[in-house]
């Protein structure tokens, strides 16, 4: 790890003595890299053709457990902007971006939510959970985050970018209402979302519907048999009629948590798979942010808005 540390330093102090280009007075050559798919879905969907936007994870990885390869390090380095979430959602590259920040601009989309909108993890040692982008109305706000500082960066470009930011805050804004009216047509005694691990908080602060989780926040930490068990019996008293996997995630505590169920006489459904720290693959329902957001809904409706 310390000489993972050191190479890494040794790299970013060499690549910035030649990081010398003014996006100001070169802005159709900016190249922009995200961390995750959703970062990147947000910014291209923001800037249209001004500059280019590459994310560095690809469709179904864990942004949780990700570790920069040298080629991603060499995409870091040339990068003219870089954009993160934050909140120590790319935890294994938090040393590198903030090394990079002090040669270039990295922007952290969660940077200007108030804190009293932030959920703090239940687990201990105060965690923010950083899933944000699963509350539509709170990534709209991050968006905003984002908007306002490539814009500065930018200024030339700033009547079309702010013309396709106001676009992108109303198509959120009629997603986040209709993502509301779908979840509250599940039966309220119904609405409880179990997954893989605990992506989905800020969802169920917005659209009301209980989540429970096998693993924590993070999914550094093992799934652990007391929980796969303490969600078994929760899930029989409350008679849950299904559950989901993840995307970024093994299947495997899922499986054994249904396998759980029947043994103890609970008949409970594998209600299909979300997409929670990254999009769909390409080509794929769910491949942009708006489409995962309609993709989870409707998966979560059929999965639990059926009589029992």
């Amino acid at each position: 790890m310390k000489r993972l540390a050191s190479f890494l330093t040794t790299i970013v102090a060499s690549i910035a003595l030649t990081y010398q280009q003014s996006l100001a007075s070169d802005a159709a050559q900016c190249n922009i890299v995200t961390t995750t798919t959703i970062i990147a879905d947000t910014t291209s969907a923001l800037l249209g053709d001004v500059c280019g936007v590459t994310s560095l994870m690809q469709a179904g990885v864990d942004p949780h457990l990700y570790s920069p390869s040298p080629r991603d390090l060499r995409s870091l380095m040339r990068a003219d902007i870089i954009i993160h979430n934050g909140l120590h959602l790319e935890g294994k590259m938090s040393e590198l971006l903030q090394k990079l920040s002090s040669k270039k601009p990295v922007i952290s989309a969660a940077s200007s939510l108030p804190s009293q909108l932030l959920i703090t993890s239940q687990q201990g040692q105060g965690i923010i959970d950083p899933h944000i982008w699963l509350n539509v109305s709170l990534w709209e706000r991050a968006s905003n985050s984002i908007y306002s500082d490539i814009v500065t960066l930018l200024p030339q470009h700033k009547e079309s970018i702010t013309k396709r930011f106001l676009q992108w805050s109303k198509e959120l804004q009629e997603l986040h209402k209709w993502a509301l009216l779908q979840i509250r047509s599940i039966p309220k005694h119904q609405r409880i979302l179990v997954t893989a691990h605990d992506a989905f908080g800020y969802f169920g602060r917005a659209y009301d519907i209980e989540v429970l989780a096998i693993q924590g926040i993070s999914t550094e930490s093992e799934a652990s048999l007391h929980g796969i068990n303490t969600l078994i019996k929760t899930i029989d008293s409350k008679k849950v009629p299904a559950v989901f996997i993840e995307n970024t995630i093994s299947p495997k505590s899922i499986h054994a948590l249904i396998a759980g169920a029947a043994a103890q006489g609970h008949q409970v459904q594998l209600g299909g798979q979300l997409l929670g720290d990254a999009l769909g693959e390409p080509g794929t329902p769910g491949d942009t942010y708006q489409s995962m957001i309609k993709r989870n809904v409707a998966t979560i409706v059929a999965g639990l808005g059926r009589k029992l």
